[in-house]
Parts: structure tokens; sequence; C-alpha cells
């Protein structure tokens, strides 16, 4: 069997979890909890961000959710049945909505920095809930028809015992990972490169700007931390399986569920890194009435200068 794992190993792996998965529970819940409290309740208006925002606590809740079952899944060996289904359904919708969701609050950043004068139009509150509300609607179809495809070919829930490559998986992690961590990093490294150009003379504008900057900046570095990881190892896993290479079928699987681990980790930080860049976003929004003036002021003088 290429991915049979020894049990003292696998106990070795199941103590990993238990260390980092009790506490990910423990405080994910606590912290998603006062963002929910927060977003829903302390805020006076509704904006993109808190839309964005409490799509994300939403599904960071539901991942929560699911971690338990997950535990138990991987280091048992239960039969597929509709209790299997549904976990499977929570945990395979939740996580690349979570990567969706924060997705779009970098393209939201993106469109407020660097295109202020049409970021009115572009956006609202109203928008932002009619996008997330497609894109709930789209990951629930394709994992529900995901589990139904993936049922008939596994005997154990959660557990992948065939080595034969799913080209499935290419589309998951491309549109899954690949695709909005391509935009997350455009759109942020843009946005840095935007923001130390307009760098103020004004001591506290300057701050607030730094202030962004270091906020975008731990943000990418979470996410790319965070997810890089179990991705790419499902990337390995594929290349493995078409190249009929069975000996590193095990250890890949092993990576895999510690690099899932890493990834969960994410349920904690997102509600504590977006509280705060909401937070100096909103700051910083101030200033944006000073750089449409600014951009207004460019766009004339270019065009003066056209014969």
């Amino acid at each position: 069997n290429c991915t049979a794992i020894n049990t003292t190993l696998q106990n070795g792996i199941l103590l990993f979890q238990l260390i980092v998965y009790i506490p990910v529970l423990s405080f994910g819940f606590v912290l998603n909890t006062v963002a929910f409290w927060v977003f829903c309740c302390k805020l006076k208006s509704w904006t993109e961000t808190r839309v964005y925002m409490l799509n994300l606590v939403v599904t960071d809740c539901f991942l929560l959710f699911s971690l338990p079952f997950m535990i138990y899944f991987t280091n048992n060996k239960h039969p597929i049945d509709d209790l299997c289904f549904a976990v499977q359904m929570i945990y395979f919708t939740n996580r690349p909505m979570s990567i969706y969701i924060i997705m779009l609050i970098a393209i939201d950043r993106y469109i407020a920095i660097m295109f202020p004068l049409k970021a009115k139009s572009l956006r609202s509150p109203r928008k932002s809930a009619f996008v997330c509300g497609c894109l709930w609607i789209i990951q629930i179809i394709y994992s529900y028809y995901r589990q139904e495809f993936q049922e008939s070919e596994e005997k154990y829930c959660i557990q992948r015992l065939s080595t034969e490559p799913k080209y499935l998986t290419l589309v998951s992690i491309s549109f899954g990972f690949f695709i909005p961590l391509i935009i997350i990093i455009f759109c942020s490294v843009k946005v840095i490169q935007c923001l130390k150009k307009k760098m103020a003379s004004s001591f506290h504008e300057t701050k607030l700007i730094q202030k962004a900057l270091h906020i975008v900046s731990v943000n990418l570095c979470v996410f790319t931390i965070c997810f890089s990881p179990i991705y790419i190892t499902v990337l390995v896993r594929f290349i493995a399986e078409v190249a009929k290479a069975c000996s590193p079928l095990s250890k890949i699987r092993i990576a895999i569920q510690i690099f899932s681990c890493l990834a969960n980790i994410n349920c904690c930080l997102d509600a504590f890194c977006y509280y705060f860049a909401a937070k100096e976003f909103q700051e910083f929004s101030s200033l944006l009435p000073t750089f449409i003036l600014k951009r207004s002021k460019v766009n004339q003088s270019q065009e003066l200068q056209q014969p």
C-alpha cells in the first residue's frame, strides 16, 4: 500500500494535531466570536470591509466546527456515510471560501487605493454582499458534486488511499489557491508601491500610511505561509501519482496532514489580522480625499500638456 502509515507514526501525527488544534479551537472560537460581535454590533455603518469580514468570520467558524471531526476521520477508518459527507462538505466549502474572501478584501483594497476616483462607483456594501453570495452558491455546488464524485472511489472518510491521479485536483488547487494567490500578491504589491509613493510630509499622515503598509505586508505573509505548503504538497502528490512514483506517497500523505494543521491555524489569525486591517484602513480612508484631489490635479495637468 503506497499510502500506508505505520501505527507509531500515525499516533505521532495525532499527538501533533491535538497539540495544534486544541489551542486553535479554543482561541479560534473566542476570537471569531469577538470579531463577529464587533462587526455586527459595534460598527456604525455598513462598509465593504464589514461585509467581507462577516463572511470571513462565518467561514472560519464553520471550519473550526469541522476540525474535531476531521481529526477523528483522519486517524480512524470511518466509513463514508452521511456524517462524513456533511463534514467534508463543510470543510471543503469553507476553506476555499476563506481564501476567496481574503482575495476579495485584497481586490477591494486595491481598487480603493489605486483607483480612488472610480472607487465610489465600483465599490459598495451591496455589491460586496452580492459577490460573496455568488461565491457561496458556486462553492457549495462545486463541493457537493466533488464529494459525490469522490465518494464512490474511496473506502474510508477523508483518507485518500487511491493512487490514481485525479485531474479534478488540478482544478481545485488552481482555482482554489494558486489563482487567488497570484491576485492577492499582485494587489498587495501594487498597494504597497502606491502607498510608498504617497508618503506625505505630515507626520500624522505618514504614520497612518506606514501602519497600512505594515498591515498589508503582514496579511500577505500570513496568507502565503499558512496556505502555500498544503497546496504545493497536494500538487506534488498529483505529480507523483501521474509519474506512478509509489515510494514518496506515504511521506506526502504525512506532509499533507501536518500542513493541513498549519493551514487551519489561519482560522485564528484571520479575525486578529483583519480586525486590525479594518481599523487601520478606516483611519487611512480619511486620507483618500487628499489623494483623490492630487490624482485629479495630476490628470488635469497631463491633459493640458497633451497637444
